[in-house]
């Protein structure tokens, strides 16, 4: 049995932990925006924990956006060099 780690297999590691980082940003932001929503609202007049509950939104949306437009930047950088496999991670193998 040939059970020796090959590049290949490291790509894959490598694409899926970044899936997962990107899919868990997104959900913590969306939990992060409801939870502040539901602070907003429990606040009951309290201008400390009214601020505290917008900057909790305003936190959750500006990383969203971050992602987003990181996100947009490498596609940006994808269509304006030619190279279509910018977003893929591929290590590249000498012959």
């Amino acid at each position: 049995m040939n059970d020796a780690h090959t590049l290949k297999q490291l790509e894959d590691i490598f694409r899926n932990i970044l899936n997962i980082i990107v899919r868990f940003a997104g959900v913590a932001a969306f939990i992060m925006i409801i939870i502040g929503g539901f602070q907003y609202l429990t606040a009951g007049g309290d201008p400390k924990k009214a601020e505290s509950a917008k900057n909790t939104i305003t936190y959750a949306v500006l990383g969203l956006v971050l992602l987003i437009i990181g996100w947009f930047i490498l596609k940006f950088i994808s269509e304006f060099t030619g190279i279509p496999k910018i977003l893929e991670f591929e290590i590249p193998v000498s012959q």
